[in-house]
């Protein structure tokens, strides 16, 4: 067991951003297929194409996957969302709790994000500013806005890469 929690705590965490990113456009997206009524009622937006099948592998080859948005959808509305699609999120820092545990009492407005404060080793998301405060930051970022049919290897190689240079494994 100790192992077990030694294991853990070097356990490598890659983040999703929500909106543009896993949440995407039938008309400009692939997309999964929309949940079945009344889901899809209360559910209403739509998964890019692959998104359970990157959260799994990552998962599988020993990552935390977390969400972090700057949206103020509730954690609970977010993990039952996902739950439709099998998938459980290891981590969700939504706006509010990032306003509460990173902003704070700050006098200076900082990022809307900051994976490298829940030690976030690699933050997937279609913003632009974000992606550039990642080197004065400190964290890393992949840009994912676009159509892209191999998104979910880039990410994988992505994280992997890292993974090598920061863990060594």
């Amino acid at each position: 067991m100790m192992g077990a929690v030694g294991n853990d705590q070097n356990k490598m965490r890659v983040s999703f951003d929500l909106d543009e990113v896993l949440f995407v456009l039938p008309e400009t997206h692939k997309t999964e297929p929309p949940l079945r009524f009344p889901w899809n009622k209360i559910y209403k937006e739509r998964l890019r194409l692959g998104t359970p099948d990157v959260i799994s592998s990552l998962q599988e080859q020993g990552y935390e996957v977390w969400v972090y948005t700057s949206s103020f959808r509730s954690e609970k509305y977010i993990r039952r969302l996902f739950r439709h699609y099998h998938v459980k999120f290891d981590g969700i820092v939504n706006g509010t709790r990032h306003l509460k545990e990173v902003q704070r009492d700050h006098k200076t407005t900082l990022p809307q994000k900051l994976p490298n404060k829940y030690r976030i080793s690699l933050h997937i998301d279609d913003e632009a500013i974000i992606c550039t405060l990642g080197k004065q930051y400190g964290y890393d970022v992949f840009q994912l806005d676009a159509q892209d049919d191999d998104w979910k290897d880039k990410i994988i190689a992505c994280a992997d890469h890292i993974r090598k240079r920061d863990f060594g494994k």
